[in-house]
């Protein structure tokens, strides 16, 4: 057998045993517990060991680029860059069109609430129907948050939209 041979063979069984490894992590899993490894496995783990029993698919979304700058001049109550805007990928449906996350947060600093919050979306859709009170695309690139109501300050909304791609949301004007 030549060194290449056996090289081969090695990379090859390697790359076995791992797979069989995960394959009877994820198997195995199933047969002495009777149910799969789920996104919230080590969550539920470390519940298992702490007594902690707040376990569920509540994850902190990192913003994905889309801050905005203060624009604040003294003395305005508010302005749209205390509104932020942060989504993130989520489970897919059945289907397998992906899902994402938007969560839209209040953050004004000198206690106010913000209402008529309209932001750009495009031709904003989802497949997941979407409570219009909460979101509602009223024209193109013109969507309402909160059906015009005051965002309380420190309060977010949150909802789950279903598409083939991520839509870039951003504030384009709030009422003081």
């Amino acid at each position: 057998m030549t060194s290449q041979s056996l090289k081969w063979r090695t990379r090859i069984g390697l790359t076995s045993a791992v797979f069989a490894f995960f394959l009877l992590l994820i198997i195995g899993s199933e047969f002495f517990t009777g149910r799969l490894i789920g996104p919230n496995f080590m969550a539920e783990a470390n519940s298992a060991v702490t007594g902690n029993t707040n376990v569920g698919p509540h994850r902190k979304l990192l913003n994905q680029g889309n801050e905005v700058e203060t624009n604040r001049i003294w003395g305005d109550k508010c302005s749209k860059s205390d509104i932020v805007i942060n989504q993130g990928p989520t489970a897919p449906l059945p289907s397998g069109i992906p899902t994402y996350t938007v969560e839209i947060m209040n953050v004004c600093v000198s206690g106010c609430d913000i209402s008529g919050i309209h932001l750009s979306c495009g031709w904003f859709s989802s497949a997941r129907l979407i409570n219009p009170r909460i979101f509602k695309r009223l024209h193109f690139d013109d969507c309402l948050v909160n059906d015009g109501k005051p965002l309380i300050n420190g309060h977010t909304i949150s909802f789950q939209y279903a598409n083939t791609f991520r839509y870039p949301l951003s504030v384009s004007s709030v009422v003081c």
